[in-house]
């Protein structure tokens, strides 16, 4: 068994301080420090494979096998321990968390909602980080740097853990982590260990050691000394500040789409005519004058208010992958604190009923706390999903914070804050007349949403649509629906029309709107349980105001008995005592939205055959793997075969030396290190010497590499003055491919493997 040397050591030592150094980066995606466990757990993972690979005597592919080996074994209790077994041994459940989280974790940490606390495996991503910067580094320290000592070969070791401080800093989010600190710290220890390892294998008497260690002291004081002055003034100058500062979660889109999902508002109807005595779910926690938040629309298309897609809006977050801990709202102004606990009865949609604005969140029932990793949540919104449903038997526990309802006094000075949403489209332009004329002559905002509102109110009639109503009322919020609100002799609608219509109107005036749907239930005293049934379903108007956050108005009109238009019937042809038939060009009553047909099957049975998309997907993902692997090699192999056409096509005395330049080629593409200047005999001693160092043959049998013997014989074909024969080249070059298979088949599979990417000539 090898023994590792002190400067390897010490060499370690540095590398796993830098890799600490690198990998704290992660705490401003993480929000504290919980995951520098499982950090720490990657970083001894890696640095012991690597040392038992190296003192065991194993080969570089063993070396990784077994660090892999170990990466499974001993990471679940660092990085999923509710999914151990005992606390610390592996499940079925966290061995897939470790593969899974070393493949997709990379992007889903881009989709979550920090402080990230989902999926279960994240954890894994710096764990797998430093363990692969751990293992890789410190096989380069005990295998590849003691062969030759110089600042390049150091500072290919520091690659490592600068890409793991560069990943630190593009997973994370605008708030740097002592970047400064960290910078300079990583500088300066990297700039010193390399100055101090330069060197240190010159072999000098007693003073002249001390003299150099001296030498050393002066010159890490002066580059500790240049470094901290240097980044200090350079990172006051030139750090960006925070919105400017390039992460990679503000590049990347959230997987979710909520435009996957029907409108929430266009199942309005539902609740109020199919499950209006239903209960939905029931809820503790609630106190008088709250509201139930469902979902939160912003983009009109002509057809249906609906939730924003991915990239519609620069200011609205999107619904992201989150953990029990919920973002905070970027513009809001919170209030009193709400806990709030929800079981679900006969609700089954995707969306989860909340309150106010919510900073913990967690699933309580065993169903749901499996797909933690399926709860998105939009913090501009203040809405959350389980995209793989809610349904009977759901249970979550909520803590969250209302908003602040100022009065309208508070409001008068007060403008709508900016706030980027998706653009309106197919706005009637009844709607916009009536927007303007219910705002009237009021100058500040606020007094002009009041009037819009207060005008829906006193001059609109509330109607379900249900059979006992006095006047029908036909669902939906599509311009036709919104035309027929305002044209009509009465207007009549519920929280469906009126809240559509306001949030036109306030986005025609210039206003930022959005729709909410939700429940307002009957809630008699604080803390009691509270039975949510369909008709408590209700739907109102947000619009935001600078430094207060999103103020809510709610234009739906209580009165229900609108006049009827009096048509007198002739006496001469009564009319049977039972409900006529809609008029033929009137919607029927129980549709809820307008459905868009999609022809494209149609159009699709006219085309000629085409080759279906999933055998493009399956060919790409086989085909790119395999070109990147076996085209380099498919090049080198060429160019390698091409280097030795030429050498043999030269005369018979340039040929034979050429066989030796050859084999000297096919050692260095081994791996081995041929001097740059020396005589063949020189060379042949260093390789067989280098070929016992690495355990290639044992110190008794460096005789079977017989590149002694071959330099002698090709020294003699050069030096001694004779035509050289064509019978002695082709004799040259089967010895030097004699000996290269025989080295070849000495040094290993992965040593044979990388030498198929690689291209030496010898000069």
């Amino acid at each position: 068994m090898s023994r590792i040397p002190r400067t390897a050591v010490i060499d370690l030592a540095v590398l796993s301080v830098l890799s600490l150094l690198a990998v704290l980066g992660f705490e401003t995606s993480f929000g504290n420090l919980d995951f520098l466990l499982a950090a720490t757990a990657g970083l001894v993972v890696g640095t012991v494979a690597a040392v038992l690979g190296t003192m065991l005597r194993l080969g570089v592919l063993t070396t990784i096998l077994l660090g892999l080996a170990m990466y499974f074994v001993l990471g679940t209790p660092f990085t999923m321990p509710d999914s151990a077994i005992f606390g610390v041994l592996p499940s079925l459940t966290s061995l897939a968390g470790l593969a899974i989280g070393a493949v997709y974790g990379w992007a889903d940490i881009l989709t979550i909602g920090t402080p990230v606390e989902a999926p279960y495996y994240v954890a894994v991503v710096p764990y797998v980080a430093a363990w692969a910067v751990a293992l890789g580094g410190s096989m380069l320290v005990l295998r590849w740097l003691p062969r030759k000592r110089t600042a390049l070969r150091g500072a290919v070791i520091l690659i490592g853990p600068v890409l793991l401080f560069v990943s630190g800093i593009l997973l994370g989010t605008d708030e740097a982590f002592y970047a400064g600190v960290r910078g300079v710290a990583f500088g300066v220890i990297a700039l010193v260990w390399l100055a101090w390892r330069r060197g240190s294998d010159v072999e000098t008497d007693a003073v002249g050691a001390r003299r150099l260690r001296n030498q050393k002291l002066r010159g890490s004081a002066v580059v500790v000394a240049g470094a901290v002055a240097i980044g200090a003034v350079a990172g006051l100058a030139v750090a960006p500040v925070a919105p400017d500062r390039f992460v990679l979660r503000d590049e990347v889109v959230p997987p979710f789409d909520p435009l996957e999902f029907s409108s929430p508002l266009a199942g309005f109807r539902t609740y109020t005519k199919d499950l209006a005595e239903e209960p939905l779910f029931t809820v503790t926690g609630l106190e008088p004058g709250d509201a139930l938040r469902l979902a939160t629309m912003n983009s009109y298309t002509g057809r249906l208010w609906n939730v924003a897609g991915p990239g519609d809006s620069d200011d609205d977050g999107g619904y992201a992958i989150t953990g029990q801990t919920l973002p905070q709202p970027p513009l809001a102004e919170l209030g009193s604190s709400r806990t709030i606990e929800v079981e679900v009865a006969d609700y089954d949609d995707v969306w989860l009923p909340t309150v106010g604005y919510g900073s913990d969140l967690r699933l309580e029932d065993a169903d749901s706390a499996a797909r933690v990793g399926d709860l998105r949540y939009n913090a501009a919104a203040g809405t959350a999903v389980l995209t793989s449903g809610v349904g009977e038997g759901t249970r979550y526990r909520l803590e969250a914070n209302t908003q602040i309802e100022p009065s309208d006094e508070d409001l008068a000075d007060v403008p709508v804050a900016t706030v980027e949403l998706p653009p309106v489209e197919n706005v009637p332009d009844v709607v916009t007349a009536k927007g303007e004329e219910y705002a009237g002559d009021a100058t500040t905002p606020i007094e002009q949403l009041r009037n819009i509102e207060r005008g829906l109110k006193t001059n609109g009639f509330l109607s379900h649509g249900l059979a006992s109503d006095s006047i029908a009322s036909r669902a939906g919020h599509g311009a036709d629906r919104l035309i027929e609100l305002f044209t009509r002799s009465s207007m009549v609608g519920d929280e469906e029309q009126y809240a559509a219509a306001m949030a036109l109107m306030a986005r025609q005036l210039g206003y930022p709107a959005r729709v909410v749907m939700g429940f307002a239930p009957e809630i008699g005293g604080e803390g009691e349980t509270v039975e949510v049934v369909g008709d408590d379903v209700t739907a109102w108007v947000e619009v935001p105001f600078e430094g207060v956050g999103w103020v809510s108005f709610r234009p739906t009109p209580e009165a229900v008995d609108a006049p009827q238009d009096q048509t007198p019937k002739p006496k001469s042809e009564p009319q049977p005592q039972v409900r006529q038939p809609p008029r033929a060009e009137q919607i029927e009553d129980d549709l809820l939205s307008t459905v868009e047909i999609d022809d494209t099957d149609d159009e699709d049975k006219d085309r000629p055959f085409a080759i279906p998309g999933w055998v493009w997907v399956a060919t790409a993902s086989l085909g790119i793997p395999l070109a990147i692997v076996f085209l380099p090699m498919l090049v080198v192999a060429m160019a390698k075969e091409r280097r030795r056409r030429r050498r043999r096509s030269r005369p018979n005395e340039i040929a034979a030396a050429a066989a030796w330049d050859e084999l000297i080629d096919r050692y260095a593409e081994l791996g081995f290190e041929p001097p740059e200047r020396a005589s063949r005999r020189q060379t042949a001693g260093v390789l067989e010497r280098q070929a016992v160092e690495q355990g290639v043959v044992s110190t008794m049998e460096p005789d079977t590499l017989r590149l002694g013997t071959f330099a002698a014989s090709v020294d003699r074909d050069v030096f001694d003055g004779q035509q050289v024969a064509s019978e002695t080249v082709v004799q040259r070059w089967s010895e030097a491919d004699a000996a290269a298979e025989t080295v070849t088949a000495a040094v290993g599979r992965s040593r044979r493997l990388i030498a198929r990417y690689r291209l030496r000539r010898r000069r």
